[in-house]
């Protein structure tokens, strides 16, 4: 007997390797347990059947219908799909061993090496070498292509079945014998891909054979797979025969692999539509995000730009508070709402770029830019309304001053005036004598001395009412009326003292005979008392300043004053010792004198009681001039105190900026340990917030001592509020870039070492190479230009000259176009157009790395594509251009089949269906229509 293997085993060193490990080979030797070649026999002859039922044939006796090897040729080439060689048509022995021989030739030809099997033993009917045969190819035809998580066929198989048991009760699939004895496994899966076949609950674990009997007639009428055990033969064995059940169980497998494909479809297309629900949960956070700050923006500006004035400095200030309460409370969630609502931005757009999306396009007046340009307007008008509460402050102080002032000397001046009118209009002088009626020139003469002493004050009130009304004053009206009453008054004394005057001439004549000592005292007196009123008045005046300069122009004033003081003293002495002449006079001549001085009702005593007055006011008036000098030194330490941090805080900022701009370009190691020392760094930065914190309360302090000018530091609160929030986002964007590197990293399969080249690339030409005659700059811009964009391109190897024939010129300069021919490169003008229109979409001329990172993973990387969202569909449409809301339901998870169906339009094609949908469009809509 020739072994076609032993003859087949030298030409085949090398060659394939044995298709199955050693348990699957035939012994020769060994016999097989009757029930489990009588297991067999049934189980390969219904398998070879339902192959040979496609040629029009079928088997009866498995080793004597394969003995010619016509049938054994003709199933090989239906289960292969191949020609074969044709027959030998002879009846003699050795027609059929070649034929037999042919057919075990085209079995090896696929790489199965068959032990211990030969074409005489098949011719000769050997039942044991004929069913080792059959489970050869059926090895290789039926089970070898199934593979799951690559492994081998059998545990592919195994693994298979043990996933789609896995959720049904009293189901534990470890085998391919006494595991399917009680029937169960076979139900289940039939019910796991075909529910509507099988009533699996109302099976019973103890009842086999209905089981068995159940699931093998089911396959057979509704699934095509033929009946190829009895129940009652696996029931009764021990042990049921593995190899008749694999074969069975492959063919569960391949009748479900339509479902097998769907389900993997279904699998694909959830993940995009996570994937896509991810993005759009992002787009309305973020549009809730944009409008929230929008609205509070919206209503925050007319707040600040509102200017309804106030009456006094204490309500101005409560809107001074408020306003720092907003500075200090209100803003700053806004701020890190703003620098959260551009890092979510950002991150969006990037998730979009990685996963072929269409970019995020918010709503109208929602964009980065909008939010940027409102916040840009609210900083504006918080910039003038601070600065209006200041002046409004500084206007309302003075105001405040200037009508105790005005009031002051009003009260003066009316006390002065109080009775006037009715002294200037008596006729007194018609009764009296010659010397009285002198006395009474005199008397009146002293009073125009004293009315035209007067005029300057009257003056100040009507210059005080002036400037009160220029300032806007609330109660400019009673000032007016006052005012106006006052010089109303001063009019009517002027014409009531001509008049008295007149009539006191025209009796002078008739009169004789005044004391000229009297006189004389009068005259001398009214200045002086008049003086010492003034003097009065002044050591009482109000006074404001704001610094140590105006307070020290007040004292130098003061102590000249009080350098008159001594001839002041003298003249006082001297107006007395007339009054001592006087009474010397009138005793040493016996003189009575009745009543004061007729010229005059200024008297010694008022004088000297006047005199004291002002002197007790000179030391309250260095007291206070003192206090005020203190007041403007503390100031003035606030305003170094303040100038002190306020330096430090600056060059703080002014270093940490510079700082994470080299950080931001010279990152080593990896993407996530730069994260780490990121947030490291963010964090010591963060630690610094209470040094912010504590110039916030200096300030506060300055304001609060109405102090409005600084000539100990360049820096204001509001340069380092907005220098320090730069800072802060600053940080935060370096981070996000970063985190985005890593989703790109991840999503796009670039390795990290990829990246170390791309960033060491981008840097490089960002910092070194420039245009034109200006030879090499270090800018660290972090963008590219578009020449040192194509250098960079050129440096990673990547073919920029994809357009040869359509090539019509150079874009580069000179220099940059002989750098790139002694680098042996050239650059396609039309292919590097097309690029620059990829990275830099709105034409703005630079590029930056993360647009240098996106256009490198889509030219290095695959993307998933709606093309293949498209196919996935198909694979659950059964190859319709259409699906249904039942098919959606069925193959997708509940939340992800409604999105579809509340999202696919209706398919309109013209093999339509009612309820067809349109699943083409709707994926198409998914990546942009660009993508297709």
């Amino acid at each position: 007997m020739v072994d076609y293997h032993a003859a087949n085993n030298q030409s085949s060193v090398g060659g394939p390797q044995t298709y199955m490990e050693q348990e699957n080979d035939w012994d020769r030797d060994l016999l097989l347990d009757p029930a489990w070649e009588k297991q067999q026999r049934k189980t390969f002859t219904a398998w070879c059947n339902s192959h040979l039922r496609k040629a029009g044939t079928q088997i009866e006796n498995i080793e004597e219908d394969f003995r010619d090897g016509l049938k054994l040729m003709l199933l090989l080439e239906v289960i292969s799909g191949e020609r074969l060689p044709k027959p030998e048509r002879g009846k003699m022995r050795v027609h059929k061993i070649n034929n037999v021989n042919k057919a075990l030739d085209f079995i090896a030809s696929k790489g199965v090496k068959l032990v211990s099997i030969g074409a005489e033993e098949i011719v000769d009917g050997n039942a044991k070498m004929t069913l080792g045969m059959i489970w050869t190819i059926i090895l290789r035809f039926a089970i070898q292509d199934i593979s799951v998580e690559e492994t081998s066929a059998k545990e592919g198989l195994l693994l298979w079945c043990q996933r789609k048991t896995a959720p049904y009760k009293n189901v534990n699939v470890q085998n391919f014998h006494i595991s399917w004895k009680d029937g169960l496994a076979f139900n289940a899966l039939i019910h796991r891909h075909r529910p509507d076949l099988i009533d699996y609950d109302s099976l019973r674990k103890d009842d086999p054979v209905t089981n068995l009997n159940n699931a093998f007639e089911v396959a057979e009428k509704h699934l095509d797979i033929p009946k190829m055990l009895d129940a009652e033969d696996i029931v009764g064995t021990l042990r049921p025969d593995e190899k008749a059940i694999m074969t069975y169980v492959s063919c569960f497998y391949h009748a479900f692999s339509g479902a097998q494909k769907a389900e993997t479809a279904a699998n694909r297309i959830c993940k995009v539509l996570a994937v896509n629900q991810e993005n759009e949960q992002m787009m309305e956070d973020y549009e809730k995000l944009a409008s929230d700050l929008l609205e509070w923006i919206r209503r925050t500006i007319p707040w600040l730009e509102n200017r309804t004035q106030e009456k006094t400095v204490n309500d101005m200030q409560v809107k001074q508070e408020d306003f720092r309460d907003y500075r200090c409370v209100h803003k700053p969630p806004k701020v890190q709402e703003k620098c959260q609502l551009e890092i979510s931005f950002n991150t969006l757009q990037t998730k979009l770029r990685l996963s072929n999306r269409p970019a995020f396009m918010p709503s109208e007046g929602r964009m980065v830019s909008d939010i940027n340009k409102a916040w840009h307007n609210l900083e504006g008008a918080e910039k003038g309304y601070e600065e209006w509460i200041l002046s409004e402050i500084r206007r309302l102080e003075r105001l405040e001053h200037l009508a105790v002032k005005f009031h002051q000397k009003c009260a003066i001046h009316e006390s002065w005036t109080d009775g006037k009118e009715a002294m200037l209009t008596q006729k007194d002088y018609e009764t009296c004598t010659l010397s009285e009626v002198k006395a009474l020139l005199r008397k009146h003469e002293a009073f125009e001395s004293d009315l035209a002493a007067h005029q300057d004050r009257v003056e100040q009130i009507a210059a005080i009412a002036q400037e009160l009304n220029e300032l806007d004053y609330y109660d400019a009206a009673s000032v007016n009326a006052r005012c106006q009453k006052i010089c109303d008054q001063w009019d009517v004394l002027g014409e009531l003292t001509h008049k008295r005057k007149e009539s006191l001439e025209r009796t002078e004549k008739q009169l004789e005979s005044i004391d000229e000592l009297y006189l004389e005292y009068a005259k001398r007196a009214a200045p002086f008392n008049n003086w010492m009123e003034g003097a009065m008045e002044d050591l009482q005046d109000m006074f404001i300043v704001h610094n140590i300069e105006e307070i020290q122009g007040l004292i130098t004033a003061h102590e000249q004053f009080k350098s008159t003081l001594p001839e002041a003293n003298k003249e006082r002495e001297a107006i007395q010792s007339i009054q001592s002449e006087v009474q010397k006079i009138a005793q040493s001549n016996g003189i009575k004198l009745s009543g004061g001085n007729p010229y005059t009702s200024i008297t010694p005593e008022s004088i000297n009681s006047k005199w004291e007055q002002a002197m007790a006011m000179v030391p309250l008036r260095d007291n206070a001039l003192q206090e005020e000098l203190n007041k403007q030194n503390s100031n003035d330490t606030l305003r170094a105190t303040f100038a002190t941090q306020a330096n430090a805080v600056g060059a703080y900022i002014q270093a940490k900026m510079e700082e994470i701009g080299r950080i931001s370009i010279e990152m080593n190691g990896t993407l996530e340990d730069q994260l780490t020392n990121l947030k490291e760094y963010q964090k010591s930065i963060m630690s610094y917030t209470p040094e912010i914190n504590k110039l916030e309360g200096y300030h506060q302090h300055i304001q609060e001592a109405l102090i409005f000018d600084n000539q100990y530091t360049s820096y204001t609160m509001e340069h380092l509020r907005v220098g320090w929030e730069q800072l802060l986002t600053t940080i935060a964007r370096t981070i996000n870039e970063v985190e985005n590197q890593i989703l790109t990293r991840d999503a796009k399969g670039i390795s990290q070492e990829q990246l170390y080249e791309y960033r060491a690339s981008f840097n490089h030409f960002d910092k070194t190479l420039d245009g034109g005659e200006r030879g090499a700059r270090r800018d660290h811009s972090g963008a590219l230009m578009a020449e040192e964009f194509k250098a960079c391109l050129i440096s990673l190897g990547y073919d920029v000259e994809k357009d040869k024939q359509k090539r019509s010129g150079q874009m580069v300069s000179d220099d940059f176009r002989a750098l790139l021919i002694s680098t042996g490169n050239s650059l396609g003008e039309a292919e590097f157009n097309r690029i620059m229109g990829i990275v830099d979409p709105n034409g703005s001329g630079a590029v930056t790395f993360q647009a240098f990172i996106d256009f490198m993973s889509t030219e290095t990387t695959d993307r998933d594509t709606a093309d293949q969202v498209i196919a996935s569909f198909k694979i659950l449409a059964a190859d319709k251009n259409y699906i249904t809301a039942d098919e959606l339901r069925r193959e997708l998870p509940p939340d992800q089949a409604e999105y579809c169906i509340a999202r696919m339009a209706p398919y309109t094609g013209p093999d339509a269906v009612p309820g067809a949908l349109d699943y083409m469009s709707f994926s198409t809509a998914l990546y942009g229509e660009s993508d297709l």
